[in-house]
């Protein structure tokens, strides 16, 4: 439920917030998107620093694989009167792709793949040729990337940092606990819509803050129309399309829950859909099967002939023939889980339960193999699911998996395709050349 105010509705609620942010901080910026809340959020705040003459600075990365509307509205918000400098960002991050078991991760702007790039570099971005972070490396995921330019952007202008994220707390019950708890963080003056930022376990003289985290879905439309706000023109198409404002979803389109309306990029934007398909593995699969079971949006389609550990077994062995590294990726494990519940509770694998009590498997609490089998069909390369944490050992394999096939092509590979003959030629002349360069240099 929305925070109901006495004396002030949530729009006024959010501009005193940001007049709060510019009185006590003298370097802000904000983290955009593209997307309806944070566009709302940064035109708000360019009024209020208007009225104070103040400036700030905001941070947005560019995903590649994404709608021309949400570009042409990112530069349309470069062109507000009080930002100091906007760090577009076009580097090659690792983002979750969860349309696809053989590819549950993918790269933007990777160089290797720039043949295939869904649009052009930006000529403003930061990328890999100009990056001014000595810390960024190729693959970083996304939340770490956020994490570390925090922590550079307070480095670089010294004293404390505002950050102004665009989110709210009616779409996720863990976001409005996470905000609205105070005894779960360190706030900045005792505001519950403020929070200081951890890396690596030590806090950072930087402080994120919520200026509309109790808005709804409503009072973001109903601030467009009633100041006259830019959008997203993406928005529209949608609700054309058929899509309520609440069903409406764009960053990411091919994340967990983003996936879901992964249909609606070919009816909107049919040419930059035809690109997506060549760049991210399983696009044309979630398109067909996004409201389906196929994704396991709805429940599992196991064939009723089969028992749960069978059906187990018949994806793992399905996923074997086209990728067998993956396969025993997740034998491995399925195991090491199994080995747990068996050292833990003294369950064996033969006492493995087909099926438990659904709440106690969703809440991760009982073992069974159907809460295996749906783990798998997930595409969940980290085996949350199974209460795994994401590990440096899990990210390497996966890096490991994605780079291993770049051997495929070679001068031997039969094609009469004569732009992928050219392309496996200078593959291998660059393999030649850098290793000559590394015997020239011992």
């Amino acid at each position: 439920m929305s925070k109901i105010y006495k004396d002030k509705n949530v729009l006024e609620a959010a501009l005193e917030r940001l007049e709060i942010i510019f009185n006590n901080f003298d370097n802000i910026y904000f983290s955009v998107s593209g997307g309806k809340d944070s566009s709302v959020m940064v035109q708000l705040a360019n009024k209020v620093a208007k009225k104070m003459n103040k400036k700030f600075d905001v941070l947005y990365i560019d995903l590649e694989a994404q709608y021309k509307y949400t570009i042409e509205h990112v530069e349309e918000l470069k062109k507000l009167s009080q930002i100091r400098d906007f760090y577009h960002i076009a580097l090659p991050i690792a983002l979750r792709n969860a349309i696809s078991v053989l590819q549950p991760k993918w790269i933007c702007w990777e160089e290797e793949s720039k043949h295939l790039w869904v649009r052009d570099m930006p000529k403003d971005a930061i990328n890999i040729d100009n990056c001014p972070f000595p810390w960024f490396e190729k693959g970083e995921e996304f939340e770490e990337f956020i994490i570390q330019f925090a922590d550079w952007y307070q480095k670089k202008h010294k004293g404390k940092v505002a950050c102004g994220v665009g989110i709210r707390t009616d779409e996720s019950l863990n976001r409005f606990r996470t905000i609205v708890f105070k005894d779960r963080k360190e706030t900045f003056n005792n505001y519950q819509w403020t929070t200081k930022i951890k890396f690596n376990e030590k806090h950072l003289n930087v402080y994120n803050f919520y200026p509309i985290y109790d808005w709804r879905t409503e009072d973001i439309w109903g601030a467009v129309s009633k100041l006259d706000l830019k959008f997203n023109y993406i928005y529209e198409l949608m609700y054309k399309n058929g899509l309520s404002i609440y069903e409406q979803r764009l960053c990411q389109p091919y994340g967990d829950d983003q996936k879901n309306g992964l249909d609606q990029f070919k009816a909107l934007e049919y040419e930059t859909w035809g690109k997506v398909l060549n760049r991210v593995n399983g696009v044309n699969f979630g398109n067909i099967y996004c409201k389906t079971t196929a994704l396991g949006n709805i429940k599992s389609c196991k064939p009723e002939f089969m028992s749960w550990q069978e059906y187990t077994i018949f994806l793992l062995e399905s996923i074997g023939i086209y990728n067998n590294d993956l396969m025993r990726h997740y034998y491995k494990k399925i195991k090491k889980f199994m080995i747990w519940h068996r050292n833990k509770y003294g369950i064996e694998v033969e006492d493995i339960p087909d099926t438990a009590e659904l709440k106690l498997e969703n809440q991760r609490k009982a073992i069974s193999w159907r809460r295996i089998a749906r783990a798998i069909e997930k595409n969940d390369f980290y085996l949350r699911r199974l209460s795994f944490a994401q590990t440096k050992n899990d990210d390497q394999e996966l890096y490991r998996l994605i780079h291993k096939w770049d051997n495929l092509l070679n001068r031997k590979t039969r094609t009469d395709d004569k732009g992928l003959q050219k392309i496996i030629e200078n593959i291998k002349i660059n393999q030649e050349g850098k290793q000559k360069e590394e015997l020239k240099t011992g």
